[in-house]
């Protein structure tokens, strides 16, 4: 599978960024952060194992989207996705008002370009035939 790379594969890489990103944290009451803000939420270990295992994916998420596509591409991304939605408000689909809305969208960019930053190395050699130092064997 690490060979081939098509839409599913995307999705795949990209869903697991949309858990990470909206189960640590979300304009609902069913994310991590509100649960353990929550005044009857005791710290335990399950609160512990959570946590930490979303700050694992986190970890492994961001630094694979850093090595792969570097400040300049997160910024870049940010910058695209920012664009995109000024324009969804300067054409009516989306208002300055309605923060939840605003928050639900900022989320999901997030979690598009912790994607793309996982799937970066296939993407690149699909559009450039360029391989990765880890795809070149011996």
């Amino acid at each position: 599978m690490a060979s081939r790379f098509d839409a599913g594969s995307f999705l795949i890489r990209w869903l697991f960024a949309a858990v990470l990103v909206f189960g640590t944290y979300n304009p609902t009451a069913f994310s991590y952060l509100s649960w353990i803000v929550d005044s009857e939420t005791r710290l335990g270990p399950v609160v512990a194992i959570i946590g930490l295992a979303l700050l694992i994916g986190w970890i492994i998420y961001l630094r694979a989207t850093f090595l792969a596509i570097g400040w300049l591409g997160v910024v870049l991304g940010a910058a695209l996705f920012g664009a995109i939605i000024w324009l969804f408000i300067d054409i009516g689909w989306l208002s300055l008002d309605s923060t939840r809305a605003l928050a639900w969208l900022a989320l999901l960019l997030l979690s598009l370009i912790l994607g793309v930053g996982m799937s970066w190395a296939h993407l690149r050699r699909m559009f450039s035939g360029q391989l990765s130092v880890d795809d070149v064997e011996d």
